[in-house]
Formats: structure tokens, sequence, C-alpha cells
């Protein structure tokens, strides 16, 4: 069922709005002339009209009951901010000319997070389009964009979106997200929109008004879950299941990013994720190209991924938290709140074969068992990083990685990614070392939800005492701070780290043995006291030989490896990449002994002839 106003041409439009507990709704027409249309009750809770002299533009809110006035849930724009009323827009007003794109198949995508807000500083959708040429030369070939759905204010990760089908009218609206859009897929760039379907924010949520959308059932977090599962729970699924159909129907969103799986509380024979899936597939085959859906869950719980046909939700993809954790703590020392979970070699090393650290063992942090395998499970199922806005923006000083290690840590997170058999993932900014914080923030107008915001977030932030000072989430200037300084990556050690970025992504795509995502074609280990891992990757006649040393001191040691003449394609420590110069021959052979510089990464490829 298509909800919303949705514009029929002629000066018509069709009015959809799911309240099944209501005994009387209308269109109230707001402007440019105010009237009232009632509206007629169908099958299961949903109330129709088709309305004339209505032109795109027009503004309008649902009268309900006959007294209380309420933004459209299905709104596909709000001009005016969360508590105004809703606008009529056309959606065949914009001229695409993506006619012929069929998306970046998903285990060839290098993945590039970035928030609108921050990313330029406009702050806009159309700001970004002039950076895309950039990212192209990087390798990137997919931006993830945080979410978009209308959110209180101006400044806002996206999370506390209460409109999920309304584009933010401070970034540009709908008409500058299609622009977007049509040009990153005119640069070959694939679009992967993040969408939260576990809550919605506080400020500007109507959703009780109309109808039962939240359940009491289970606890969360974010307040009152989504009712997925309880009495009425048809009407609050397809409201999402549609508004996905919309991301990919009408802006030619190639995949879309779940936010907090585990957040989705259900106990149904057919999970709402698993009927998400089979929409998905659905509208792939309509539309004549491969879409996807990308999981964030921390649950570590192979069903995430696997086909419903064995039990599972039918999902493309997954972040893996793990490998991040996992290199997190090598690099950095780390050991407080999930770090403390992590540290050494043997976890990244099982991270690189079998993507999850924890699939059934006992975790100190959660004091408990955690997760199940998924060693059978493909790469490309599995998205890596270094850092996500929120490995960053959930720290008191926002940090990122780049504050945290110097330029041989860099060069070696860097590595470490794009030498996995994964999907890579990047945070903006991350290719050329921006140190500018991302903190959390917000723009809300209740003092109350502020002062409780502030609280909440140095309650979260104790754990970092004496680290540093709390930035307010409210003010302009926590936001400003977060803004990229672009011009930091044509000068010095940030020029060299954009190269280095560059460099690993294409021969990520040259070398068959790196391209090909294969985790059976993969050997690690390590030495736990050097803090040095090794790893060989083979496809065909391609095969290489990685050394990853996170010590900060030189290591020597035995090169473990079949017979052949290895050759040194890349090394971090040679001066090129602004190292203190190589330790580490050219060539190397089977056994022979070698030392390699602190905290850096080397790259050898043999070629069978």
């Amino acid at each position: 069922m298509k909800i919303g106003a949705n514009y029929l041409g002629n000066n018509q439009c069709k009015f959809t709005v799911w309240a099944p507990t209501i005994k009387q709704i209308a269109v109230q027409i707001v402007s440019p002339t105010k009237r009232l249309i009632p509206m007629q009750q169908s099958a299961e809770g949903y109330w129709e009209t088709t309305a004339t002299d209505i032109e795109p533009g027009t503004l309008y809110t649902y009268q309900i009951e006959g007294k209380t006035d309420r933004p459209d849930p299905a709104s596909k724009y709000q001009p005016q901010g969360v508590h105004a009323p809703s606008q009529v827009i056309d959606e065949n007003i914009f001229t695409w000319t993506d006619t012929n794109w069929q998306g970046v198949p998903l285990a060839e995508m290098i993945i590039y997070e970035l928030h609108v807000g921050t990313f330029t500083q406009a702050g806009t959708f159309e700001a970004i389009i002039p950076q895309l040429k950039q990212l192209k030369e990087l390798g990137i070939n997919a931006i993830e964009i945080m979410p978009v759905a209308q959110f209180p204010g101006e400044r806002n990760w996206g999370y506390d979106g209460v409109y999920p089908y309304a584009v933010q009218n401070s970034y540009g609206g709908p008409e500058g997200f299609k622009t977007l859009v049509n040009a990153c897929h005119e640069h070959g760039i694939s679009v992967i929109l993040d969408v939260v379907f576990n809550h919605l924010g506080p400020e500007g949520n109507y959703l009780r008004d109309f109808g039962p959308y939240f359940t009491s059932k289970y606890g969360s977090v974010w307040g009152d879950p989504l009712n997925f599962d309880d009495a009425y729970s048809d009407g609050v699924r397809n409201y999402f299941i549609e508004n996905a159909l919309y991301w990919f129907r009408d802006y030619h969103i190639d995949a879309l990013r779940l936010d907090a799986i585990q957040a989705i509380f259900e106990v149904s024979a057919r999970p709402f994720l698993q009927e998400l899936s089979d929409a998905t597939a659905d509208i792939s085959q309509e539309l004549g190209r491969q879409l996807y859906l990308i999981a964030e869950s921390d649950l570590n719980d192979v069903r995430t991924i696997r086909p419903k046909e064995l039990g599972g939700f039918g999902l493309d993809a997954q972040w893996c938290d793990d490998f991040h954790h996992a290199l997190h703590a090598l690099l950095t020392g780390e050991d407080d709140r999930y770090y403390q979970d992590f540290g050494k070699c043997e976890h990244l090393e099982k991270a690189f074969k079998e993507s999850f650290v924890y699939s059934g063992q006992y975790a100190p942090h959660r004091k408990r068992k955690h997760g199940n395998s998924v060693k059978d499970e493909p790469g490309h199922k599995f998205l890596v990083f270094a850092q996500t806005h929120d490995q960053i923006g959930n720290r008191i000083l926002g940090d990122r990685l780049s504050k945290l290690v110097d330029l041989e840590g860099l060069k070696l997170a860097a590595g470490t990614v794009l030498i996995s058999p994964y999907i890579p993932f990047f945070f903006m900014g991350e290719e050329y070392g921006e140190e500018a914080p991302f903190f959390y923030f917000i723009s809300h107008s209740d003092e109350n939800l502020i002062e409780a915001v502030r609280k909440d977030k140095q309650q979260e932030f104790k754990i970092f005492e004496g680290r540093g000072e709390f930035n307010d989430p409210q003010s302009p200037e926590t936001f400003n701070k977060c803004k990229l300084n672009w011009e930091k990556q044509t000068e010095g050690k940030h020029k060299i780290l954009w190269e280095w970025h560059q460099h690993l992504i294409q021969l990520r795509r040259t070398i068959p043995a790196l391209k090909k995502l294969d985790k059976n074609s993969l050997e690690v280990s390590s030495i736990e006291a050097e803090k040095i891992l090794f790893l060989r990757r083979w496809t065909d006649d391609s095969q290489i030989f990685c050394i990853l040393n996170f010590n900060r001191q030189e290591v020597a040691f035995t090169a473990a490896l079949p017979q052949g003449n290895w050759n040194k394609i890349l090394d971090s420590a040679d001066e090129k990449w602004m190292g203190s110069g190589s330790s580490l021959p050219d060539k190397i052979n089977s056994e022979q002994e070698l030392t390699v510089k602190p905290q850096s990464f080397a790259l050898y490829e043999i070629i069978q002839k």
C-alpha cells in the first residue's frame, strides 16, 4: 500500500494515511487556499481520498477527529521543519540521466561514509558534487550517506529523524538529493543510504496520534520500540517496507544500510527483515538492477546474512565491528569499554579468517558468551573499517584515529583494511588523516529535551573522565568544529596518506589475489609476543604475502613462505611514504631472516609463470 501524498499529475493528488484506530480523518489544505477534504476509510485501517486542484507545493496536514492537525507521517517533504505542514511534491519532475546505470556490484565496492552537514562548509547535497571527481580518483565507487530523513533543526547525525520519507530541508530537500544521486551515478559511484527502521526521534514525532506505531512489549534505550509484531503491526511493517521501496524507486538509491537491527524487536513467524529482503528482491527485478541491504548489527549472528531458506533474514551484507575493535585495540592499546575484549594479534588473525572474533566465546565486556560462527560465509558479506561515525563520535573528544596514532599507524590501519578479503569502508576525511573531531550534535527546540540529551551524553562519557572537556551537543560551535578541512589533503603527510590510500585501492583492484574476496584462499598467522601478523592470499596464478607489524619496535622474524621469488610491491617504511626507510629487501625467499620497521605494512607478490 503506497502511503502519503502521491501526486498523479493534472493537479490531482491521492492522499493515503494509515490510522486504524481513528474514527474520522481529513486532509487540511493549508495553502495556497485553506480547505478541508474528507477521507474515506478503506481496508486494514487506511484512509484515502483523491483530490483535485492540488498543485505541487501545496501545504497540508491531516485533521484527526475534527480537532488535531498533524503533518503527514509519510510526508515527502517538510520545508518548514518537523512541526509544520507537509508539502505535496511531484516525483516525476526531476530529469534523471542515469537510465543505463546498473550499479557497482557489492563485492567490488570501496565504500566512503559521509555526513552531509559536515562534509562541506555549505553542508548541502549539491555542495558534495564537486568532490565526487576526487573521490573517484581516490578509488571510491560507493558513498554511504548518513540518514537524510527530516530531523528537528539543522544539525543532527540523522538518527533522530521523524519523517522517514522526507528529505532533510536544510540539506537541499528532494530536488537536491536527487541531483546528488544522479551526479554520483554519472561518476560511476553507487549510493548507499543509511536508514533507521528501529526507532524515531523524540521531537516532531507525531506517529502515536495516528495509530499503534509503537509497542510497550519490549524495552529499548531509545523509548518504546516500533510495533513490528503486536496488534496492527501490518501497517507499521508496510510503512517501513514502502519507505525502502520509495528510496529505491524514486531516488534511484543502490543500497540501504539498516541502522542497528538488533533494536528491531519482534517475535514472529515471518521476521520483518525477511519481508524487507523479499520486497527488495522484487523491486530489483522490477527495476532491472541489483539492489542491496546492508545491516548494522552487534549480535554477531549468522542469521542476518543467511538466506531465508536456511532460516536467515536474507540480507546481503553486514558491518563487522569485531574487525574494527581488533584493529583499533592493537593500534592504540585502548582497553576500555568493548575494547577490553580485544587487543591481541590472535583477535585480528581470527577476524581475517572468520570475520567474527566472538563466535560463541565468553566476552568479558558483555559478561556472557557472544555470537555464532560465520566462517563459512563469503567475504563479500562483510564490511570492515578502521573508523566510522559511531567509533569516532561516541568518544568524549570525538577524536579520529589521526589524533590517537601517528602517520605510521594510519598507513598500517589502511593497509589492514584494504588487504582483507572483505568490503573496505572509510569514514570521510580518513583518506588524508583529517584531524577535525566528529562530535555528537543536535539542534532541538525543546529545552527539556536538550537538557536530557546533555545529561545522557555526560553520563555516557563518564568513562572518559580526565581525557578532555565535554562539548555541548546543542552548540553550533560543536557542529562547526566537525567540518572537514579539505585543504589539508594537498599538504605534507596528509597528501602522502591520500596517495597511500589511492595506491592501495589500485593494487586491490588489479591484483587478482586481492580482488577476489575469498576467505578460503587465505592463511594468517601471528607472533603474539612480537605483535606481528603475516597474511597470504592467492587465486589461480596470483599470490600475495603481507607483513603487518603492530609493534612500536623493530621485529626480526623468519619468513615462512612457499618457494618462489617474492617481489616487494609496497612498504610503508619507504621514504616515498614518509617512512624512516625500509629494512626489508626487494626480493625474499622462503625461510629468509628479515627485520621489519615499527608499525609498518609491507606487501610482496609472486606470479607463477
